[in-house]
């Protein structure tokens, strides 16, 4: 079976096509700049045949150009993975909300359609996008089924008493606002491995999962389903970020507006959302890279942005091992998790008095790649552990669309 998994932003659209017998890689790739004036962009690598990479500029008005330009790729003679389409079985769509509708992946048709579009107001940069790689999808490729995976979907399971916000209950009731939390198909799969990593029995575990990257969240994964995470409504709650705030108090946006000249919400959300982050603090980068060049080059402020990234982890960490009563387990994952040897030492430091520790040795020569790096006589085991998201969108997608019977 194969399963053709999209990620559909608002002008970019992602794939892998994935072999699901061997779980192996046939292709994978990315269009950008959909839909914005300019000329797009195709970036398309087969895997699995040894044909050669595809990247060039490309006319990409709307997302229905960009499926087809990927369709053209994986199935023609010079590029391509499979003969014809009849050889994709099934596609897989990551859908960044579910609102309180979706606490599982689902299968699509068109009622699933509409209550995804009644989750526009929790996401409004992202559904409307997810929602055009479905129907881009279906006009291409008509009637081959496709799955609704959602990020949100991982976090149903923590207590009311973590997700009901203390503002007026009628919100809750009437507007479904409530913490939703996102990550939740990394958050799932990082926490999956560590479970094994620690027995393979989910039942006494506690595990702490750092989704550090451009966006940043945590989850409390008790008996292997989430208790707490870091991200609210929307991504913008939590610990700092590239270029989103993170936590802060909400007068701010009273404060913001008012200083630079009565703007509006939308502009002052503008600011929390993509001015902010390492990125408004050091006035250098939104990229980790840069602000560690910088500060080896004697940069205060890009030194200061990373230790309030590194504290704020550090301080969402402590309060989980508080309301789990401990932990077996701290997993990093993502860009900055996997390839963040000093973010990841920077964070531990902070950790030390409650005798967590890694092993100095062990996390320098970490890039990408598992690896576990316990320090001696840490109260909890340390993991860096490659996400694959992907890969949890085809499983989900082949597993709803056709079933493996193990009988």
């Amino acid at each position: 079976m194969n399963v053709l998994v999209i990620n559909a932003g608002s002008s970019s659209l992602k794939y892998q096509l994935f072999e699901m017998v061997t779980e192996s890689i046939l292709a994978k790739g990315v269009c950008e700049r959909i839909g914005t004036g300019t000329k797009g962009h195709l970036k398309h690598t087969p895997v699995s045949n040894g044909k050669p990479a595809y990247e060039s500029e490309i006319d990409l008005p709307t997302h229905a150009e960009a499926v087809s330009a990927v369709i053209e790729k994986l199935t023609c003679e010079e590029y391509g993975v499979i003969e014809s389409l009849e050889e994709i079985n099934a596609i897989g769509h990551r859908i960044v909300h579910g609102g309180r509708r979706f606490s599982e992946s689902v299968l699509i048709d068109e009622k699933v359609v509409e209550a995804i579009e009644a989750c526009v107001h929790l996401a409004p940069l992202h559904v409307p996008a997810n929602i055009i790689g479905v129907d881009a999808c279906t006009k291409a490729m008509p009637g081959v089924p496709q799955v609704a995976v959602f990020d949100t979907a991982f976090h149903h399971t923590m207590p009311d008493y973590a997700y009901v916000y203390p503002i007026p209950y009628k919100y809750y009731e009437e507007n479904h606002i409530r913490r939703y939390g996102f990550h939740g198909t990394s958050h799932r799969y990082v926490a999956a491995k560590a479970i094994d990593l620690l027995g393979g029995r989910a039942e006494g575990t506690r595990i702490i999962t750092c989704h550090l990257g451009n966006g940043s969240s945590l989850a409390a994964v008790k008996n292997g389903v989430c208790v707490d995470t870091t991200m609210g409504v929307s991504p913008l709650e939590g610990v700092p970020m590239g270029t989103r705030s993170g936590t802060v108090d909400p007068t701010l946006i009273e404060l913001l507006s008012n200083i630079e000249g009565n703007l509006t919400i939308d502009e002052t959300l503008e600011i929390l959302n993509k001015k902010s982050g390492v990125l408004g603090v050091s006035g250098v980068s939104s990229d980790f890279r840069d602000l560690e060049i910088a500060k080896e080059q004697g940069n205060k402020r890009a030194e200061l942005a990373l230790d309030i990234f590194c504290y704020n982890v550090a301080k969402f960490i402590g309060s989980y091992l508080g309301i789990m009563g401990g932990c077996d387990a701290i997993v990093f994952t993502a860009g900055i998790g996997e390839n963040g040897p000093n973010t990841r030492r920077g964070i531990s430091r902070f950790l030390n008095g409650l005798g967590v520790f890694i092993d100095e040795d062990l996390n320098e020569g970490i890039y990408g790649e598992f690896m576990e790096i316990t320090g001696r006589h840490s109260k909890a085991r340390m993991f860096v552990i490659p996400t694959n998201e992907e890969l949890v969108i085809a499983r989900d997608t082949q597993n709803i669309v056709a079933p493996i019977d193990f009988d």
